[in-house]
């Protein structure tokens, strides 16, 4: 009898490893090569059968496949010079102190990633566009390149400001929202002058047209200010800003492929981007993006989809950001509710925003990212879905 009771022992302590594993994401292997790999082939694939699709060999100078694949390549290669040279240079992150103890260790990784993985995808897009489709096309792509590095360089001011004071503050809220305000407001005023009337339609589901006539302008304000800051709250993980616009950027491209091949383009480009730069930013991320390349994929995102007016498909794929930002103003809101004679409230979540409550929770950085990934892969194939004629 005894041998069976060792044999029994070592049943439940294998057991227990597993269960270990499997709460600690290594049962699955979810490391950040792995991930990478799943995003690397899922983006892949979904190019290459969306070309099939709309009747695009995947390797045409019109296919959404090649720019992919070559901006990626480009940022991953480009990301082995350009990440030591912010090294040198002392572009540290400087983490909050009462963000998760975890992130503690990840103090002085480079950050402003964005410097060099948000021109790559701008200046192909731009070339490969002027190439290969007509004036009208062009015009539309260098408004929303415009609006890309505009928000950008907001993010640079933000983040050269933490960086010149050692501090996790930057420039103030109201200053970034006065900038952010400021570009969306003069991309607005370029689409009223440029665009016709029907500009103003948001297209819904089922093929429903829902016209806002003048409501649409500060909607469409409001969309640019709120996707970009929502693509910033998003990027608080080893990959998971970059990863989830990605599969965004893509799914928005294969929206606009029926109507504008030079927006599908951008979009092919600022994906393929992001995946060269989840190369460098996988877990253990050796670089950070900061504001530099949050606030631009958000307005980048904001613009193709207001100026090929699918607004309504960009809210179903930006559906993580929104949870996100939701996040933030909900335990804002809760906290502010419940304070007490003592000036303390409580809390909805542990932190926020939403990705930092999970961690607490216990799942780990890639169990987030992995989850974050398959959620806005089925987004994206929902949206879609739902997209009349596609």
């Amino acid at each position: 009898m005894r041998p069976v009771c060792v044999r029994n022992v070592r049943v439940r302590n294998e057991r227990s490893v597993i269960d270990a594993k499997f709460t600690s994401g290594q049962s699955f292997n979810l490391t950040g090569s792995r991930l990478l790999t799943l995003l690397a082939v899922g983006l892949s694939l979904g190019s290459v059968i969306l070309d099939w699709t709309v009747g695009q060999f995947p390797l045409a100078g019109l296919s959404m496949t090649l720019p992919l694949w070559i901006c990626g390549l480009l940022t991953a290669i480009l990301g082995y010079w350009a990440v030591p040279l912010l090294q040198t240079l002392k572009i540290g992150q400087i983490i909050r102190e009462d963000g998760p103890q975890t992130h503690l260790q990840k103090a002085g990784t480079p950050t402003m990633g964005g410097v060099f993985f948000v021109p790559v995808a701008v200046i192909v897009a731009l070339v490969w566009s002027g190439l290969v489709i007509g004036v009208q096309d062009f015009i539309s792509v260098l408004a929303v390149s415009v609006v890309t590095l505009a928000y950008a360089a907001i993010g640079w001011i933000d983040d050269w400001q933490i960086v010149r004071r050692r501090s996790n503050k930057g420039i103030s809220p109201r200053m970034k929202l006065a900038l952010q305000m400021s570009v969306g407001l003069v991309f607005c005023l370029w689409l009223a002058a440029s665009q016709p009337a029907s500009i103003t339609n948001i297209s819904l589901p089922l093929g429903v047209v829902l016209p806002l006539g003048m409501l649409f302008w500060p909607v469409a304000l409001f969309a640019l200010v709120a996707e970009s800051n929502a693509t910033n709250l998003t990027d608080g993980v080893d990959g998971l800003a970059a990863g989830t616009c990605a599969i965004a950027l893509l799914g928005l491209a294969a929206l606009v492929t029926p109507t504008s091949p030079g927006l599908m383009i951008f979009c092919a480009c600022m994906s393929g981007s992001c995946l060269g730069f989840v190369v460098h930013n996988r877990n253990p991320a050796t670089v950070f993006m900061g504001d530099t390349g949050s606030l631009a994929l958000g307005g980048a995102l904001a613009a193709v989809g207001l100026l090929s007016q699918n607004l309504w498909c960009l809210f179903i794929l930006s559906g993580l950001f929104f949870i996100e930002s939701l996040s933030v103003i909900a335990q804002v809101a809760y906290y502010k509710a419940t304070k007490g004679p003592d000036g303390i409230g409580k809390r909805l979540f542990k932190m926020s925003p939403f990705h930092n409550h999970l961690e607490l929770t216990g799942w780990s950085e890639t169990q987030i990212v992995g989850s974050f990934y398959l959620i806005n892969g089925i987004l994206a194939l929902l949206c879609l879905m739902l997209k009349p004629g596609f």
